[in-house]
């Protein structure tokens, strides 16, 4: 059941919509946590509208303004042909992402060929506020997620975990390189979270309320997103490097066997046995099922 105040917010974005010109906006969809039901008090709304052809921003703007939104501003590159407004209607913050159809239908195939993005998972859970039936032709094409993508995907996220020796991930957990390891725990963490996905052929989505995203995967490491939390809140660096290493192990054991894989399991199984030695204290590790 969604909350109220995704009901408050969604009649909001229809009134937006609503107000857009239905020869420029040919679709109107709304994304984010408004879509899926879940918006708090903090939530914005976020919306794409997809039109006929190419807009200047200045040309979004005017028609932003139009549909009652103040305090217009932009975010992001402004090359390519995707258009981005935010403002406010009723002090309530919008974000509105222009597509081009032309444009937009090339989002959809660098999906299916590959690309990771929450684009899909968006676009998978998005709420039409106005369509002329692209929204419903694009779910059909991302119902299926392909099992040559998904390989495609997993071995990719496990690149980098192999190749060097292993000692060499005690360099980041010395005094005074917190930033290291946080670049290199926080990449970690996103590919576990790839690989995750890819494996139960799910749309990868925000990092953005990771409980409830990963809570009905059938596939995963135990607590998967309460030792994200803890690798990242840890003031010991060591400990901290320890409990994501093994939440990475723990994620390459259920994948499926491929040349990055393979590697990265002996890998990261000999970094997490020298950061225990090395640390001179053990970090409960939680078996995978099976």
């Amino acid at each position: 059941m969604a909350t109220t105040r995704s009901e408050i917010l969604r009649a909001l974005a229809q009134r937006v919509a609503d107000a857009l010109p239905v020869e420029v906006a040919t679709e109107v969809v709304l994304t984010g946590s408004v879509s899926r039901g879940v918006a708090d008090e903090v939530s914005d709304i976020e919306m794409l509208v997809v039109t006929s052809g190419p807009l200047e921003l200045e040309d979004c703007f005017g028609l932003a303004r139009a549909a009652g939104l103040e305090g217009l501003d932009t975010w992001g590159s402004r090359d390519g042909p995707a258009r981005r407004v935010s403002g406010y209607r009723e002090r309530v913050p919008l974000e509105l992402i222009w597509w081009p159809r032309e444009y937009a239908e090339a989002q959809i195939d660098a999906l299916l060929a590959g690309e990771v993005t929450s684009t899909a998972d968006a676009l998978v859970h998005v709420v039409p506020l106005r369509t002329g039936g692209l929204l419903e032709a694009w779910q059909k094409r991302l119902r299926e997620y392909p099992e040559e993508l998904a390989t495609a995907q997993i071995e990719e996220a496990a690149l980098p975990w192999g190749g060097f020796t292993p000692a060499g991930v005690l360099t980041i957990a010395r005094p005074g390189e917190r930033l290291a390891l946080m670049e290199w725990m926080f990449d970690g963490a996103i590919r576990v979270l790839t690989i995750v996905f890819a494996l139960n052929r799910v749309w990868q989505p925000t990092t953005k309320r990771l409980a409830a995203r990963v809570a009905p995967l059938a596939t995963k490491p135990e607590r998967l997103a309460e030792r994200i939390e803890e690798a990242l809140t840890e003031p010991d660096p060591r400990r901290a490097l320890l409990v994501m290493t093994e939440l990475q192990l723990d994620t390459v054991q259920l994948a499926p066997s491929g040349p990055n894989v393979d590697r990265a399991r002996v890998w990261l199984g000999e970094a997490a046995k020298l950061l225990r030695d090395d640390s001179g204290r053990v970090v409960n590790r939680v078996e995978p099922p099976g």
